[in-house]
C-alpha cells in the first residue's frame, strides 16, 4: 500500500511539471484560437465589449475576450481576456477589471504570465522608450508608446494628464517558474482617447485574486475532486487487473487514468501565483 502510495504520489508531481513546462503552453495556444475567432467575429458585428459588460450589458464572465495586443518588438500577438486570476491567465493576458480598457482615457492594466502558458509576457523587460504597442478594442484600434520599465522601489511616470491615457503591462521577475516581484512597463496613449465604458468593479471591490502574483484558492474544491476521481480511476484499474488482465485493463484503463493525471496536474498549477 506505502509503495503504492508513493507511486502516485510521484506520478502527480510528474504530472504537475510536465504540465507547467511543457503541456501548458498547448492548452494556452488552443484557448488564444479559439478566443481569436470569438473576438474576430465580435469585432465584425460590431458587439465587442467597450466596457465591463457585454453589448447586451451583461457583466464580462472571466475569460471572455477584450482586446487584441501586437508589440512587434518582442513578437507578441494575444488576445487579451477579461479578468486576471491564475485561472483566467491560463488562457492568455488578462485585463484588469478595476481599469479602463485599453484605448480609453485612464489607465488600463494587463497582466501576463511570465513562464507558464506559454509566458506571454515573458520578454517585456526588453522594450524600449519609443516601441510602439497596438491594441484593438471594439472602439477600434490604439497606439501606445514605450515609456520606460520599471520594478519594485523605481519611481512611477506622472499620471496621465485628464484627458490622456496609460497602459501598464505586468509580469513576473526572476527566475522562471520562481517569481520574485513584478515587471511593469508603462506606455502612452498616441492615438485618439475613446470614451470610458461603465465598469462596476472599483479597486476595492477587486477580488485578491485577481491582483499581482496572487494565488486563487477559490477552485480549490476541484482539485479535491480531480484527486478523488484519480484515486477512485486507480483503484478500479488496479481491481481489473486481477480481474480481466493487463490487456484489457490497459485499453480501458490508460485514457482514464491520463485524464485524471491531468486533471490533478492542471488544478495544482492553478494554485500557483497568477503571473508565473
Amino acid at each position: 500500500m506505502a509503495k503504492a502510495v508513493l507511486i502516485l504520489v510521484v506520478a502527480v508531481l510528474f504530472g504537475f511539471l510536465l504540465n507547467l513546462m511543457l503541456l501548458s503552453g498547448l492548452q494556452q495556444a488552443v484557448a488564444q484560437r479559439q478566443l481569436r475567432a470569438v473576438l474576430a467575429e465580435q469585432l465584425e458585428q460590431g458587439t465587442a465589449p467597450v466596457s465591463e459588460g457585454t453589448f447586451e450589458d451583461v457583466l464580462l464572465s472571466d475569460g471572455d475576450p477584450v482586446a487584441r495586443i501586437e508589440i512587434p518588438a518582442i513578437s507578441v500577438d494575444q488576445i487579451v481576456v477579461e479578468g486576471t486570476t491564475a485561472g483566467v491567465l491560463t488562457k492568455g493576458p488578462g485585463h484588469r477589471r478595476d481599469t479602463v480598457l485599453p484605448g480609453q482615457i485612464g489607465v488600463s492594466v494587463l497582466m501576463g504570465r511570465m513562464a507558464a502558458y506559454s509566458g506571454p509576457f515573458n520578454k517585456i523587460q526588453e522594450l524600449n522608450p519609443g516601441e510602439p504597442i497596438s491594441i484593438i478594442t471594439g472602439q477600434g484600434e490604439h497606439m501606445y508608446r514605450v515609456i520606460g520599465v520599471r520594478y519594485a522601489g523605481d519611481l512611477a511616470p506622472p499620471p496621465p494628464v485628464p484627458g490622456q491615457g496609460r497602459l501598464i503591462l505586468e509580469t513576473a521577475r526572476g527566475v522562471p517558474f520562481m517569481p520574485a516581484g513584478v515587471i511593469r512597463v508603462d506606455a502612452e496613449l498616441v492615438s485618439e482617447p475613446q470614451p470610458v465604458g461603465q465598469r462596476q468593479t472599483s479597486f476595492w471591490h477587486l477580488s485578491p485574486a485577481e491582483k499581482e502574483l496572487a494565488s486563487d484558492t477559490r477552485t480549490a474544491w476541484a482539485l479535491v475532486f480531480a484527486l478523488q476521481f484519480l484515486l477512485l480511476a486507480a483503484a478500479l484499474a488496479t481491481y481489473s487487473l486481477k480481474l480481466v488482465g493487463k490487456a484489457k485493463t490497459w485499453v480501458v484503463f490508460v485514457p482514464v487514468l491520463l485524464l485524471a493525471w491531468l486533471l490533478v496536474a492542471d488544478q495544482l498549477t492553478r494554485l500557483l501565483p497568477n503571473l508565473l
